[in-house]
């Protein structure tokens, strides 16, 4: 019974629907799936509304962003079986509304120097997820042949933050690491360090194991380096702690695509999740 437990969906900056993510893990060979979107709760509320679709099992999800401040970085956070409750909901109507004023900012500095591109349309991608996203911004671009792709050389001149920052960014202001681990225990959730690789984050990792701060890492992440893969395999190990994997899906919405259940999270550590879940909420 192996899952898929990092995806995301239209309810962020993923092109594929959620109510379309079953399935493909379905044919995946999946029987599980968390469809774990930025900082919503849409996704969460999705899977309790959905608790079983096309024969696979929805796991409540959710992935946070937090700021390393100490070393400059984003770090990710995913959070499993939160309650719906009103912690989570104030936190993420806050990230939407600071992400819609960082990147609505930036689509009206866009339309000052591109006149092929309109607001409006990154809007009209941006329906399910109720906020926008740079993805929404770049799929307009390139769907009129303006970008190379995705994320490539035109998203690094608009969006870059090193090192040359980006011509028309803005970001929100992320809330600290401290910040989202107690928002997940106040949501009763189960925390997982995202892909740790990706924003350098090994040092915070080392430190919140230590601590004993995490319930998990993700370690079956395509963008993990094998280098950091075999340390975090061996502080699991050390800690007990869970080891999940995913592919990180976003649709066409990426450089690298990769189908949903490409990579996947084994029976063992979702039972444990689920367990761990459920002792939380007694």
């Amino acid at each position: 019974m192996p899952g898929d437990l990092h995806t995301h969906s239209t309810f962020s900056d993923g092109s594929t629907p959620a109510a379309k993510l079953p399935w493909l893990a379905r044919c995946a060979g999946m029987t599980h799936l968390a469809i774990s979107d930025h900082d919503s709760i849409r996704s969460v509320r999705y899977a309790y509304a959905n608790p079983v679709r096309d024969g696979v099992h929805l796991i409540p999800a959710t992935e946070l962003t937090a700021y390393d401040y100490a070393r400059e970085h984003r770090v990710h956070i995913l959070c499993f079986w939160p309650d719906d409750c009103a912690a989570l909901e104030n936190y993420s109507e806050m990230m939407s509304r600071r992400r819609y004023e960082a990147v609505y900012q930036s689509c009206q500095e866009l339309e000052a120097i591109c006149p092929q591109f309109r607001t409006e349309e990154a809007l009209e991608l941006a329906r399910d997820s109720g906020t926008l996203y740079k993805a929404h911004v770049m799929r307009v671009l390139w769907q009129y042949g303006l970008s190379d792709g995705m994320y490539n050389q035109v998203y690094r001149s608009l969006f870059a933050l090193r090192p040359v920052r980006g011509k028309i960014l803005h970001t929100p202001r992320y809330e600290t690491v401290d910040t989202i681990l107690e928002l997940i225990r106040a949501c009763r959730g189960v925390a997982v360090l995202a892909h740790p690789s990706v924003y350098h984050s090994m040092e915070l990792a080392r430190e919140l194991i230590a601590a004993g701060r995490l319930d998990g890492v993700e370690i079956n992440h395509p963008r993990n380096t094998p280098e950091d893969q075999e340390e975090l395999t061996r502080l699991a190990r050390e800690h007990d702690l869970i080891v999940t994997g995913g592919t990180d899906y976003h649709g066409m919405n990426t450089n690298t695509p990769r189908p949903v259940g490409a990579l996947f999270t084994p029976d063992e550590a979702i039972h444990r999740i689920a367990a761990l879940a459920r002792n939380r909420k007694q």
